[in-house]
C-alpha cells in the first residue's frame, strides 16, 4: 500500500492484504502498495515543497503581493498533503503490527478484539480512499469549494422528481465528507418535485472532487407518478463550477448590473414571507443571471449571490479561452458518448453505470443514498492516465 511499509512484504502483511479483501477494505492486489506511493508522488511533493520553502523565505516575497498569496496557498496544500500521507503511513504500520499481535495470540475473527480490530481498520480505509483521492487532483481550482445547480431535462414532474434525487444523494455525500452545503436558490416544480436547485457546497477540494459530476445524468425506472405505472427515461444536467473567494479575481462593474428585489417563496419565518429579502442579480454584458433567497438579510442573499456570479463569470471566460486554444490548434474534440455521463436503471434490472470511465454497480440504491466515491475515484484515475498517455506522445 505504501512504498517504505510495503518495500518488503512480511507474511503478516500479506495476511493482512487478504484480511481486508475478505472485510471489503481493500480491492487491490499485494503489489498495490506500489499504486498508492506512484498516485501520491511524494518525492516530487516534498521536491515542490521545499522549492516554495525557499521562495517565500526572500527578502523582496511579498512584494508582489498576488503571487506571494498563490506561493503560500500552494504551500500549505503540499505541507497539509505531505503530512496526511506520513500519518497515513504511520497509522497502517500500527495497524500491521496489531494485526500481527492478534495473529500471534489465536484469537478469532469473531472475538471483541479482532471486531475492535475491524471498525479501526474500516475508518482507516476511508481515509484511505479520501486521501488517494485528493492526491489525483491537480487541476489549478481543485481545492476551491464548489457551487452544483442540477437542472430538470424534459419530462415534467418525472425529471423533477429526479432532480430531487439528485439533490438528496449530493447532500448525502457531502455529509458524508464532512462538507456544509447551503442552498443558495431553489425554483420547486409545478406539481412535485424541484425544476432547478443550486447548491453552494463548502469545504477543501470540493469542487476537486465533484467536477467529475458534470454532465447529464440518465433516470430509467418505473415512474411513481404514471397511473398505468409505465417505464419512463428522464434526464437531468448537473454543472459543477468552483468557488471564487476573492470577488476581486473577477472585475463586475456596478454599471453592469441589474439589481431585483423580491420576497422569497415557500414556507419560511417572517423575514422569508413578509420581507423584500430575495437577491436577483442581471449581469447585462453576458445575460447571466443569478438568484438568491434562502438567507435571512438582503445584504446576504446579495452577498452569496455575487459569489455564484463572480464563479459563473469565470468559468465562462475559462471555457471561453479554452475554445480559442483549440480553435487556433485546429483540434478536434474526442469522439464521446456526449454529454450524457451516467445512467441509473432502476427497472427493468438495477444498474448505476459511467459510461465515459465504464465504471458500474447494481448496487443502485446505496449510490443513490450517496455512495458516489468508486464513481469520483474512476474519474480521476481515467482523467490522470489520459493525462499521461498524452504527454508521452
Amino acid at each position: 500500500m505504501f512504498q517504505r511499509s510495503f518495500s518488503s512484504p512480511t507474511s503478516a502483511t500479506i495476511s493482512l492484504c487478504n484480511y481486508l479483501k475478505r472485510a471489503r477494505c481493500w480491492t487491490g492486489s499485494q503489489a498495490s502498495w506500489r499504486i498508492c506511493g506512484g498516485i501520491f508522488d511524494l518525492a516530487g511533493k516534498e521536491k515542490r515543497l521545499a522549492e516554495l520553502r525557499a521562495l517565500s523565505e526572500s527578502p523582496d516575497f511579498w512584494e508582489q503581493h498576488d503571487s506571494a498569496e498563490q506561493v503560500v496557498r500552494e504551500l500549505s496544500a503540499l505541507e497539509t498533503t505531505v503530512k496526511a500521507y506520513y500519518q497515513l503511513v504511520t497509522e497502517f504500520d500500527d495497524l500491521k503490527a496489531y494485526f500481527s499481535l492478534l495473529a500471534e495470540s489465536g484469537s478469532s475473527e469473531e472475538s471483541a478484539e479482532f471486531v475492535e480490530f475491524s471498525k479501526t481498520l474500516r475508518k482507516f480505509s476511508r481515509t484511505l480512499q479520501k486521501a488517494s483521492s485528493l492526491a489525483l487532483l491537480s487541476e489549478e481550482n481543485d481545492a476551491a469549494s464548489a457551487i452544483v445547480t442540477i437542472h430538470a431535462g424534459a419530462g415534467g414532474t418525472e425529471s423533477h422528481d429526479w432532480v430531487d434525487m439528485l439533490t438528496r444523494m449530493y447532500l448525502r455525500w457531502a455529509e458524508e465528507h464532512g462538507f456544509k452545503v447551503r442552498v443558495v436558490e431553489r425554483s420547486a416544480g409545478e406539481v412535485a418535485g424541484t425544476k432547478s436547485i443550486t447548491l453552494q457546497v463548502q469545504g477543501r477540494y470540493a469542487y476537486g472532487l465533484l467536477r467529475g459530476e458534470h454532465g447529464v445524468h440518465r433516470l430509467v425506472r418505473i415512474s411513481p407518478f404514471d397511473a398505468a405505472a409505465r417505464r419512463h427515461t428522464t434526464f437531468a444536467n448537473v454543472d459543477v463550477i468552483p468557488e471564487i473567494a476573492e470577488l476581486q479575481q473577477v472585475k463586475i462593474k456596478d454599471e453592469d448590473l441589474l439589481v431585483d428585489t423580491f420576497r422569497a417563496s415557500g414556507a419560511g419565518g417572517q423575514h422569508v414571507n413578509k420581507a423584500s429579502t430575495a437577491v436577483r442579480i442581471t449581469h447585462r454584458p453576458t445575460g447571466i443571471v443569478v438568484s438568491c433567497q434562502n438567507e435571512r438579510s438582503q445584504h446576504m442573499n446579495r452577498q452569496v449571490a455575487m459569489q455564484v456570479l463572480a464563479s459563473r463569470l469565470m468559468a465562462r471566460l475559462r471555457a471561453e479561452q479554452k475554445e480559442r486554444i483549440e480553435e487556433l490548434r485546429g483540434e478536434q474534440k474526442p469522439i464521446a458518448w456526449g454529454n450524457q455521463i451516467r445512467s441509473y436503471v432502476l427497472h427493468p434490472y438495477q444498474l448505476v453505470k459511467d459510461l465515459r470511465t465504464g465504471y458500474e454497480t447494481g448496487n443502485t440504491q446505496k449510490v443513490l443514498d450517496g455512495d458516489l466515491d468508486p464513481f469520483i475515484d474512476a474519474f480521476l484515475k481515467s482523467e490522470k492516465q489520459r493525462a499521461e498517455t498524452a504527454g508521452d506522445r
